[in-house]
């Protein structure tokens, strides 16, 4: 489930047209403590959710589940 999709060909860009680059959107540790980060279907989603909040004081996440405590 680690697995990267192949985003060589999908190509990001903020409301004013400037693209995004996903290797420079920082992850914030809310991200590294959601089950959805093993989830390659869900990467274009975070990449997006990221970059939309990047430069925030807080980043708030709708769709964020704590991974599961075993």
């Amino acid at each position: 489930m680690n697995e990267k999709p192949d985003n060589k060909d999908s190509r990001f860009y903020n409301d004013d047209g400037t693209e995004i680059n996903p290797e420079l959107v920082p992850k914030p540790s809310l991200c590294i403590t959601c089950e959805k980060d093993d989830y390659p279907e869900e990467e274009v989603l975070c990449i997006l959710t990221r970059a939309d909040q990047q430069g925030e004081a807080e980043f708030i996440c709708d769709a964020y589940k704590p991974r599961k405590k075993f």
